[in-house]
C-alpha cells in the first residue's frame, strides 16, 4: 500500500523564483491554498534578472506590492541610456536612450500603462514576492527537493525530499506547477517536447563591489557595453558592466569559447577582467560571486500535461537580451493562476486550462527567438567600427580610431555607427515585444472582427486595441 501523503494542498508549486513566487502570491490573493517547495535554503543569491517592464509592474500593482518594488528598485528615469564605450574610464562610442526615456518615446510608455518600468535585481524582488504570498496565506518549504510525481483523474502526488533530514515524503495536490528553472526536473518528468538548442554560447557573471560614481554618475545607465579588440578569444572583445545598485555594486558579463569548455573562475581572474573593462586598475574591487552560464535558444512546444503545467525558464530558455526572462515568467504565472482559481472554485470547466497552452506557448517561442536575435544585432556596430574587416587586434583599434578623423569616410563611419546603435532599439526600446501579446484560445469570445493590423512596427511600438484576446487598453478614470 502506498504511503499516505504528509499533507494536501490545492496547488503545489515547484520552484520559488520569479515564476513560482508570483504564481503563489496570485493564487493566494484569489483564495487558493498553495505550497511552494524549493531545494534551495533561501531565495536568489545573485542579482540575475533586473529589467522590470510595465506588464510585470501591472501584476505587482494587482498584488499590492508596486510601491515596495518602486522603493527598492531604480526608477525608469535613472535607467537612462545604454552606453557603448572602450572602457568605463575611457572613450565613449555612443549612447542610446532606452526603455522609453527618449522624449519621442516617453509618451508611448506613459499612454500604455499606469505603471512605470524600473530596475530591481532578483535578489530584492523575490523576497518582496514571497512576503506578499506569505501575507496572503502561501506556504513555503525551503531545502525541499522535488523528486517525482504521478497523476490521476483527481490530482497529483509528488514525492519530495527534505534536504536537511533526508526524509522523503509525499504531497497531494489537485494541480502542480513546475517553475523549477532552465533545468526543470518537472518538465523532464513530463517529457515535454522542445525545439532549439542548449549551450550555443558561453558567458560568465562576476558580481562585485566598486565605486564607479566618478565615471558614471553624470551619465546614469543600467548597461555599459565595453568594446576592447583583442581582449578575448573571438578577437572582438565585448563585455558588459551592469549596474546592480548605483553606483557601487555591479555585475560584469564576459564571454568564453564554449568549444573549449568553461574556464576555472577565481578572484584574480575576475579582478583582472573587471579592471580591464573599467579601464582603471587603481579602483578597489571586492568580488562577491562569480560563475559561468550558457546561452540557450530553446522553448517547449507543449507546456503542460494533465494536471501539471510548467512556466518560466522551464519552458523558455534564452539569453537575458531584451530583459524578457523574468517579465515573461511573471506573465506565465498571471495567465495560469486566475484560470486555476476559477476551475478550483467551480466557476469554470477544467477545459479553461487548455487555453494556457494556446496562449503562452507561442509567446515562449517569440521571446526566445527575439532574445537570441538581439545578440546578433550587435553585428552592425562591429561592422561600422571596422572590427569585422580583420583578425588583427591592432588593426581593429586603428579602424575604430578612423571615425575621429575629419574626412568624408570618417563622417560616413560615424553615421553608420549612429544608425547601428539606434538599431539596438529592437532590444532596448522593444515596447511592442513586451506589451503586444494577442491571444487566440477557447477562453476568448470573438466579436467576429479580424485582428487589427499594426500601424507601426509591432516590435518597437505597443498598439492599444479592444480586439478580444489583446490586453485591455489603459485609460484613467475620474
Amino acid at each position: 500500500m502506498a504511503e499516505a501523503p504528509k499533507f494536501e494542498t490545492e496547488v503545489l508549486i515547484i520552484g520559488s523564483g520569479p515564476a513560482g513566487s508570483t504564481a503563489s502570491a496570485l493564487l493566494s490573493s484569489y483564495g487558493i491554498q498553495n505550497v511552494v517547495v524549493t531545494k534551495y535554503n533561501w531565495l536568489a543569491n545573485t542579482p540575475r534578472a533586473h529589467i522590470t517592464n510595465q506588464r510585470a509592474m501591472e501584476v505587482f500593482r494587482d498584488l499590492g506590492i508596486e510601491e515596495e518594488v518602486i522603493e527598492k528598485g531604480v526608477a525608469q528615469e535613472y535607467m537612462g541610456n545604454n552606453v557603448f564605450c572602450e572602457s568605463i574610464a575611457g572613450e565613449e562610442l555612443g549612447r542610446l536612450h532606452s526603455w522609453g526615456t527618449h522624449p519621442l518615446r516617453k509618451a508611448d510608455y506613459d499612454l500604455a500603462s499606469p505603471t512605470e518600468m524600473c530596475d530591481i535585481p532578483q535578489t530584492l524582488l523575490e523576497p518582496i514576492l514571497v512576503g506578499a504570498g506569505a501575507r496572503k496565506g502561501s506556504k513555503y518549504r525551503f531545502d525541499t527537493e522535488y523528486l517525482s510525481h504521478v497523476q490521476d483523474e483527481k490530482g497529483v502526488t509528488a514525492t519530495v525530499k527534505d534536504r536537511l533530514s533526508g526524509e522523503e515524503y509525499r504531497i497531494r495536490a489537485k494541480y502542480m506547477l513546475g517553475a523549477d528553472g532552465g533545468n526543470s526536473r518537472v518538465a523532464q518528468d513530463l517529457e515535454l517536447p522542445y525545439e532549439g538548442s542548449m549551450g550555443v554560447g558561453g558567458s560568465m557573471n562576476i558580481v562585485c563591489r566598486m565605486d564607479l560614481s566618478k565615471y558614471v554618475e553624470h551619465r546614469p545607465s543600467v548597461l555599459y557595453w565595453v568594446l576592447q579588440p583583442g581582449s578575448d578569444v573571438g578577437g572582438i572583445g565585448m563585455g558588459l558592466v551592469r549596474m546592480v545598485r548605483p553606483w557601487n555594486e555591479w555585475l560584469i558579463v564576459w564571454g568564453y569559447d564554449i568549444n573549449e569548455g568553461a574556464p576555472e573562475v577565481n578572484d584574480a581572474m575576475c579582478t583582472d577582467i573587471v579592471h580591464k573593462l573599467v579601464g582603471d586598475d587603481t579602483i578597489p574591487v571586492e568580488i562577491l560571486s562569480a560563475g559561468t552560464w550558457t546561452v540557450n535558444h530553446c522553448y517547449a512546444t507543449t507546456i503542460g500535461k494533465g494536471r501539471v503545467f510548467c512556466l518560466g525558464d522551464a519552458i523558455h530558455r534564452h539569453p537575458p537580451s531584451n530583459g524578457l526572462g523574468s517579465n515573461t515568467s511573471l506573465q506565465d504565472s498571471f495567465n495560469i493562476a486566475w484560470k486555476l482559481a476559477l476551475v478550483l472554485k467551480g466557476q469554470a470547466a477544467p477545459s479553461l486550462l487548455d487555453s494556457y497552452q494556446a496562449e503562452r506557448a507561442p509567446v515562449a517561442k517569440q521571446i526566445v527567438d527575439r532574445a537570441n536575435k538581439s545578440i546578433t544585432e550587435f553585428g552592425p556596430i562591429f561592422e561600422s567600427l571596422g572590427l569585422t574587416d580583420t583578425n588583427d587586434p591592432e588593426q581593429m583599434k586603428a579602424n575604430m580610431a578612423k571615425r575621429k578623423e575629419n574626412n568624408p569616410t570618417a563622417e560616413q563611419q560615424r553615421e553608420d555607427l549612429r544608425k547601428s546603435i539606434l538599431f539596438k532599439s529592437y532590444e532596448f526600446n522593444c515596447h511592442g515585444v513586451e506589451m503586444n501579446q494577442r491571444y487566440t484560445s477557447n477562453a476568448i469570445v470573438s466579436d467576429g472582427a479580424p485582428e487589427p493590423d499594426s500601424r507601426r512596427d509591432k516590435e518597437l511600438y505597443f498598439q492599444a486595441t479592444t480586439w478580444p484576446g489583446a490586453r485591455l487598453p489603459h485609460c484613467w478614470l475620474g
